[in-house]
Order: C-alpha cells, then sequence, then structure tokens
C-alpha cells in the first residue's frame, strides 16, 4: 500500500506540479502551454495531455523572461504520446513534427512554420489537420484518415501524393504548384477546392469530376483528368459496376475528354445506342466492345 500512494497522488495531481527526474524547464513549457493535464505515461515514456496543448512563437529557454522567439523541434525536448483535445503549434519555426503526438482526439493544427516534411505527424487525427504555410513539398507521413478538415495549402506541393485516403470535412490544397491530382483523397465529405476549380461537398465523385471535365477551364480540365478515378482502368471498373449511371456521365464530358482516353474506354454493348445519341459513338469507329 506504500508504494500505491503517490501513485494516487501523481494521477490526481494538476499540471504545475513536475515530475522528479523529469526537466524543469521541459516541464515549464508543458505548463506554460497545456490547458488542462499532462503526466508521463510509465508505459510509454511519452507525454501524455488530458485537455489541449497549444504554442503559439514559443520557444523552450532556462532563461524564463526571454521573449518567444519559435522553438525548432520537439526533438530532444518533448516527446508526446496521446492528446485529448487540441494540438495547435503554429507561427514557431519547426522543421519537423518528430515528437509529435501518436494520436490527437481534437484539431492538429501546424500552420505558418517552416515544415518540410510531415513525417512524425499523428495517425489519428478526430478534428482537423492544417499544416498550410509551410514549406512541404510532399504530404508523406500524413495520418491516413481525419476526422474532419484537412488544410494542406499555401505550400510548395506538385501533387497530393500522401493526402489522407479519407477527409470527413473540407480539402484545402490551394495556393500550391499542383501539376497532378495523383494522391488526392478517396473520400471527402465536404468542399473540395484548389486553385483550379472547386466541388462542393456532395460532389467528390464521379459526377463532380466530370462536370468538371465538361464545365471547367482548360487548365482545371487538364488538372481534373490527372486524378486516378479518371483513368481507363478506373473508369472501365466504374462501367462494369454501374454501366447506366457511368454511361449518362461519360456521355455528358464525352467531347471534352482526349482522344488517347477515349480510345480505351469500353463502353457495354447494351449501351451503345444509348451512348451513341449523346456522343457520335458510332461516327468515331475507335472503341472496343466489351
Amino acid at each position: 500500500m506504500r508504494h500505491l500512494i503517490p501513485f494516487r497522488i501523481y494521477e490526481s495531481i494538476n499540471q504545475k506540479w513536475i515530475p522528479v527526474g523529469f526537466d524543469r524547464y521541459n516541464g515549464i513549457f508543458l505548463n506554460r502551454n497545456t490547458k488542462g493535464t499532462w503526466r508521463v505515461n510509465p508505459s510509454t515514456g511519452l507525454v501524455d495531455i488530458r485537455g489541449d496543448f497549444r504554442c503559439y512563437g514559443s520557444k523552450i529557454s532556462k532563461n524564463l523572461y526571454d521573449p518567444p522567439k519559435g522553438i525548432k523541434s520537439f526533438m530532444g525536448l518533448i516527446k508526446f504520446g496521446s492528446v485529448t483535445g487540441n494540438f495547435t503549434c503554429f507561427g514557431n519555426k519547426l522543421r519537423s513534427l518528430e515528437g509529435a503526438p501518436k494520436e490527437v482526439s481534437g484539431n492538429f493544427y501546424f500552420r505558418n512554420n517552416g515544415l518540410r516534411s510531415l513525417e512524425g505527424s499523428p495517425q489519428k487525427v478526430g478534428g482537423s489537420f492544417n499544416c498550410s504555410l509551410n514549406e512541404l513539398q510532399s504530404l508523406k507521413g500524413a495520418p491516413k484518415e481525419v476526422g474532419m478538415g484537412f488544410n494542406c495549402s499555401q505550400n510548395q506541393l506538385q501533387s497530393l501524393k500522401g493526402a489522407p485516403k479519407k477527409v470527413g470535412g473540407v480539402f484545402n490544397c490551394s495556393r500550391n504548384e499542383l501539376q497532378s491530382l495523383e494522391g488526392a483523397p478517396q473520400e471527402i465529405n465536404g468542399r473540395f477546392f484548389c486553385d483550379e476549380f472547386e466541388l462542393i461537398k456532395g460532389k467528390w465523385n464521379m459526377k463532380g469530376w466530370l462536370e468538371v471535365l465538361e464545365k471547367g477551364s482548360e487548365n482545371a480540365q487538364k488538372l481534373i483528368l490527372t486524378l486516378p478515378y479518371l483513368q481507363p482502368d478506373s473508369l472501365n471498373l466504374e462501367l462494369r459496376r454501374n454501366p447506366g449511371k457511368i454511361v449518362l456521365l461519360l456521355s455528358q464530358a464525352w467531347k471534352h475528354m482526349p482522344d488517347d482516353l477515349k480510345s480505351k474506354i469500353k463502353i457495354p454493348k447494351e449501351y451503345e445506342d444509348q451512348f451513341g445519341l449523346f456522343t457520335g459513338f458510332f461516327e468515331t469507329k475507335i472503341f472496343k466492345n466489351i
């Protein structure tokens, strides 16, 4: 029983208490920036936070009266485990996310740093993920799924490789240098927008993509055609799964599709007549039937 008492005290103590053996200045940094409580998890050695962690333009310094200048890294200082609330650390000079939490139940915001990589990102984010205004050239290391929005705007991305597979809210990849949408999420439950076009909620699907191909600008058409879901293999798979719907959608966007793509699309034989009424299917004579 004598050994249980300190543990109970440790569990109930507020975040102002710094555990014996823990670096005092790191503890002060945590106390300053944690809204809630923090503890060193004895099974992982990582710092878990019950509540929010916020550091805006902060730094870890042995002079407690130094003005904030922006921390550059967590590596070798503090390594986080799980955070039950939000983890927000923008307006600093972070180059790396090494040491960042493994899991965040709320939002994960690292806007306006100097990040060049998302390696070290939490792989589970219940809220939104914001890595805008950095120096990212790749989204490699991003979580596979975020519960709400994903914002990677104002970086140096040329493609979306590494982006989450599923985004529960808005996906913003505007103000980048996108040449391709390769790697774009499979599912977006909010709005999608980049510099060339926007799709409202409920339009991140075959119907929405083909509408961009039909009605978008020349640059938007070129960009949307880089989507893996508009490549011949994907389109032919969709034609086998839901031929009636896809034939109708394709017929609307047909005249805007490049000939090399048209030549690889296989319209099911039983839908040729319907398709031909809209597209001049029989006049081109470049198709192969299934």
